[in-house]
């Protein structure tokens, strides 16, 4: 596969230089891997901290600045990030009002942020969390146990950001946090295969005529496999897998996300069908967002995310936010 990179090894520094470069409103630790935004710590502000592996973005770096998360940890590709940046982050974020780890299930970050939540409270900084597992596709896979954390994690990230913005205290930004992934869920489904660089070829085989539906942002299996199915098709069983879990009674927000190797075109077509189905099934749409949020590295593909919404929540969304890849009201 051709890829524009220099070696597999510095893909993820080069990168993080490459955001450096581009956004002077962070501040980039190359060596130690941490993204911060560049005001933090923020006075009497919560702080917010993500991570996870690379080749998810924008995800999570992205989306570091205000009304959103302070800081952001990457990891290897497709690893977890380790402790020890989770722990600089959150030093680096806290103003006294304490510290949100906004966690993906998938347990090699469910370990490493548990470890650090413990190393940051006995350096005195207070932590609470946030578990981010959205996934309706499947219930286990060898990435976790329980639902898998996907695009639910924007809408975490985005509406709890804005509570802190706001002064929120901890309690309640962490309990906002909770409210949003409970009132989210996501489906995804895979066009092709994703190739890594440090394997440099497809990590595994879908052949062209077929899809996967329900697949996980690290290539996991899905639930199913079937053959090429039109926009129409590919919407009207992800969405309807979506209400067969979240049955929302109010509005929702919609995100259609592209899994990284989709152009926009078919994603905005994709995006009507899902518009179809949702008013099919009688669920009004408050706002809808389209584009590459929660990716994996060239897959192409799509995944339909679905937030329960009410006026308190919608107006966290509407808040103004700045950062790499999220920005209005600024």
């Amino acid at each position: 596969m051709k890829m524009l990179i220099n070696v597999p090894e510095t893909v993820v520094a080069d990168a993080l230089r490459g955001m450096a470069a581009a956004y002077p409103g962070l501040t980039v630790d190359v060596d130690n891997r941490v993204v911060v935004r560049r005001d933090a710590p923020v006075a009497g502000k919560v702080g917010l901290v993500s991570g996870g592996g690379s080749g998810h973005e924008p995800l999570h770096g992205g989306f570091v600045g205000p009304g959103m998360l302070s800081a952001a940890c990457p990891g290897e590709v497709f690893t977890s990030p380790v402790p020890d940046q989770m722990v600089r982050a959150a030093a680096a974020v806290d103003s006294g009002a304490g510290v949100l780890f906004v966690v993906k299930n998938y347990t090699g970050d469910v370990l490493n942020f548990d470890m650090a939540a413990e190393l940051a409270e006995d350096e005195g900084v207070r932590i609470g969390k946030v578990l981010v597992d959205d996934d309706v596709a499947v219930t286990d896979s060898s990435f976790t146990a329980g639902r898998r954390g996907t695009g639910a994690t924007l809408f975490v990230e985005k509406i709890a950001g804005a509570a802190a913005e706001a002064g929120a205290p901890l309690e309640r930004v962490e309990a906002i946090g909770r409210r949003v992934n409970g009132s989210a869920r996501s489906f995804g489904v895979a066009l092709s295969a994703v190739a890594t660089p440090a394997k440099g070829s497809p990590t595994f085989d879908l052949p062209p005529g077929e899809l996967e539906l329900g697949i996980g942002i690290h290539g996991e299996p899905g639930r199913e496999r079937r053959a090429m199915m039109t926009s129409r098709e590919i919407a009207d069983f992800s969405v309807d897998a979506v209400l067969e879990d979240l049955r929302p009674s109010g509005p929702v927000i919609a995100l259609v996300n592209g899994m990284g190797g989709t152009p926009l075109l078919e994603l905005y077509g994709f995006t009507a069908e899902v518009h179809r189905v949702l008013g099919e099934r009688g669920v009004a749409v408050a706002r809808t967002l389209v584009g590459n949020y929660v990716t994996s590295l060239d897959m192409a593909g799509c995944s339909v995310t679905l937030c329960e919404v009410d006026e308190e929540l919608l107006r966290l969304w509407d808040a103004p936010v700045e950062t790499p890849a999220l920005r209005w009201g600024r």
